[in-house]
């Protein structure tokens, strides 16, 4: 899918990111590879790179459908998503925050299947809808390098030219096990009667 990006490529945008690369943590920060996969989504490296290699600090925008769809959720609700695929599940794919929204790197053709999975599934009511962009939308992504503004950022950013993307069903499984993990934090079961509203309380778990 990105075999086209040669390691000689004479874009210097790529030997920056490359030697950034060595003793640093990664979490939030496009690697070398990152950057080669997502400008593949842009169908030909030319304009794409050269974009970025002017204006590396700078979001770009890049069509969904091809290599990549994003999956577009509430950011408390994007964060429960993601608790349960690193806790439970595969972990994720890249993932960012942009105008108060989280956007989920998923495999394409999430955005078509997954609402339909949905409106199947029997908590799917209680799902948040997504925004799902696929063919024919494109995203905002987040700069190459961190600017350090307020505009989007990585929360796990690309480091791979073959990234694993969740599939519809990886994504309905963490949509699902986060509806779920919320109810079941609703539920206060106790053999006690109501705390006294005017009793003082005091907080004994930080008690060592």
């Amino acid at each position: 899918m990105t075999t086209w990006l040669r390691d000689e490529t004479p874009h210097d945008i790529f030997r920056f990111l490359r030697e950034g690369d060595v003793g640093r943590h990664q979490t939030a920060r496009v690697t070398a590879d990152g950057a080669a996969w997502l400008a593949s989504a842009a169908g030909g490296r030319g304009a794409a790179l050269t974009r970025w290699e002017a204006r590396p600090a700078s979001p770009a925008t890049l069509p969904c459908g091809t290599v990549f769809d994003v999956v577009n959720v509430d950011p408390v609700f994007g964060r429960r998503m993601l608790d349960r695929l690193w806790l439970e599940g595969p972990g994720s794919g890249p993932v960012a925050v942009h105008r108060g929204r989280m956007m989920l790197f998923a495999a394409p053709g999430t955005a078509q299947r997954l609402p339909a999975l949905l409106d199947w599934e029997e908590w799917g009511e209680a799902v948040p809808r997504p925004l799902c962009h696929g063919v024919g939308d494109a995203v905002t992504v987040p700069p190459l390098v961190p600017s350090g503004d307020t505009g989007p950022r990585w929360l796990v950013a690309p480091d791979t030219r073959n990234p694993w993307l969740p599939g519809p069903e990886v994504v309905l499984w963490a949509c699902v096990r986060a509806v779920r993990a919320f109810s079941a934090a609703d539920v206060r079961v106790s053999i006690f009667p109501p705390a006294d509203p005017g009793a003082n309380v005091y907080d004994v778990s930080r008690r060592r």
